[in-house]
């Protein structure tokens, strides 16, 4: 048995393939089925001449996920999905499945495809971006390893938050109340002091009541802690990993990032030094106060708002025209076909413009009225990237708006040594980290001035007293990172069964 992965070792052989029916069509003699195996996706020749009338009217009744065997000779071509095609000489049905498979190509709302997300996995574009999040895993493991630095793992199971947040899942241990982790990062920074190089990757939890786009109730962090790290080194860290991660994925995923239909080109710029700035430049840049490559970003926006109008009313004047020939009744059928679900496509192109109508506005208010001294929004983080159209660092922020545990500039004061690198596109904060404090009495003051107990956090404040180095460390949410790589408008689709606000099945 061969895997389809692998067809283009056996060209001009026969193979015996084992998969599903993931879909098929027929015409006179012949029925085109499209086998997925779970390592790819190929179209499949059943010619009746070839596997007799039985093996024929079995392979065109056969219901859309029904697993089946065939044997068949690969031929190459181009056209197909993986550059082959089987023409099929044996075939045999394992299970027949039920009529009607509820995911159908027809359009589903999201409801109803998170509701049966057990069986939307199966999907093309499912399929392929899982695969996209199993090779950026792999790249994370394959960096950090060539780095020297050991797989730790921090507890899931904590009496205490890690960023004094209330938003946290709570639950009974053995009688006493305990906490599932927000973050491991307090315990990796204890693992960095006995093996210098540590990383975790585990599962993390918020209970922020929240249904937007970039976030999750359930989520994987890999949280790397560098002992003799500064914030220069730290951030020197980050840029090498996150471009080590996408270019691997760029590399290896092209066929995939093919079937999700993203366009590479901002990711790409990930082999381009990344734009480093201190918060109070960036908040310049924000507001509009200073230019970038010779504009603002007011003016870049207010650009945009024009170029949107402009585009939308090309749009529906093309929409109006082609519906008149549609309705002139002098079209062929195939004309009529071609111009309707072009007309549909347009008007999709409508809805997208229109909802970039609606956002565009919100991030020039913000934009123009962004206080200093506060935390950036996602429209923030949008509009700064958006003047660079690549990764941007952020480092040096108000100590009020970064963790108690946050390192105050010595040289700076008022602001944590502290970093997030934004993803263009919209994507915003992938990853945020920073130098660790380690004078043990403002840590004290920091724990009484976040409100949390002081006894619960001596274990931690016992690094600093013995063993006491500088020390730096950051976290990536993977989710977002599959986001941002994969181009998803919806964390949703980044993790194999998603739980957020109100979504617990299946």
């Amino acid at each position: 048995m061969a895997y389809i992965k692998e067809l283009s070792s056996f060209e001009g052989k026969e193979v015996e393939l084992k998969g599903w029916n993931a879909q098929k069509r027929d015409s006179k003699g012949l029925v085109f089925l499209t086998l997925r195996d779970g390592t790819g996706f190929v179209q499949c020749v059943i010619n009746v001449e070839v596997v007799g009338n039985d093996s024929f009217e079995a392979a065109k009744r056969l219901p859309q996920e029904s697993s089946l065997s065939l044997k068949g000779n690969v031929v190459k071509d181009e056209r197909q999905i993986g550059g082959y095609e089987v023409q099929v000489t044996a075939f045999e049905v394992i299970s027949e499945a039920e009529e009607n498979f509820p995911i159908s190509p027809k359009e589903h709302g999201v409801d109803f495809l998170m509701d049966n997300r057990h069986l939307w996995l199966r999907s093309k574009r499912q399929w392929a971006i899982m695969r996209v999040r199993n090779e950026i895993i792999f790249a994370i493991h394959s960096f950090f390893h060539s780095k020297g630095f050991v797989h730790m793992d921090a507890p899931i199971l904590t009496g205490n938050a890690c960023e004094g947040t209330s938003d946290l899942f709570e639950t009974e241990f053995y009688e006493e109340p305990a906490y599932l982790s927000q973050s491991g990062q307090l315990y990796g920074e204890a693992m960095a002091m006995a093996q210098g190089l540590i990383y975790t990757f585990g599962p993390t939890f918020r209970a922020e009541k929240s249904k937007t786009r970039r976030h999750l109730s359930e989520f994987w962090m890999i949280e790397p802690e560098m002992a003799f790290y500064d914030l220069k080194m730290d951030m020197d860290l980050i840029e090498e990993f996150v471009r080590s991660v996408v270019t691997n994925v760029l590399d290896k995923c092209k066929s995939e990032l093919s079937i999700i239909e993203r366009d590479t080109t901002f990711l790409e710029k990930v082999r381009l030094p990344f734009i480093r700035m201190k918060y109070e430049d960036a908040v310049s840049i924000i507001k509009g106060e200073v230019e970038v490559n010779g504009r603002t970003t007011i003016q870049m926006l207010e650009e945009e708002i024009a170029q949107l109008k402009s585009e939308k009313e090309t749009l529906l004047k093309e929409i109006e025209e082609r519906d008149a020939k549609i309705k002139s009744g002098e079209l062929k059928k195939g004309e009529i076909n071609f111009n309707t679900n072009k007309v549909a496509q347009l008007k999709n192109q409508v809805k997208e413009i229109e909802e970039k109508e609606e956002n565009v506005p919100a991030w020039l208010d913000s934009a123009r009225n962004f206080r200093r001294g506060n935390d950036f929004g996602g429209s923030d983080e949008t509009v700064l990237t958006k003047m660079f159209g690549q990764p941007v660092m952020v480092y040096n922020w108000p100590q009020e708006v970064k963790a108690f545990y946050m390192k105050e500039d010595e040289q700076d004061k008022g602001y944590a040594k502290g970093v997030d690198l934004l993803a263009p596109e919209g994507y915003g904060e992938v990853v945020g980290g920073g130098e660790r404090e380690t004078d043990i009495l403002r840590l004290k003051r920091k724990i009484i001035e976040h409100d949390l107990p002081m006894q619960a956090f001596e274990w931690y404040l016992d690094l600093r007293r013995w063993g006491n180095v500088p020390h730096s460390g950051f976290g990536l949410g993977l989710e977002r990172l599959v986001a941002w790589i994969c181009g998803l408008q919806h964390i949703r689709e980044t993790i194999p069964f998603p739980r957020s606000y109100g979504r617990l099945l299946p």
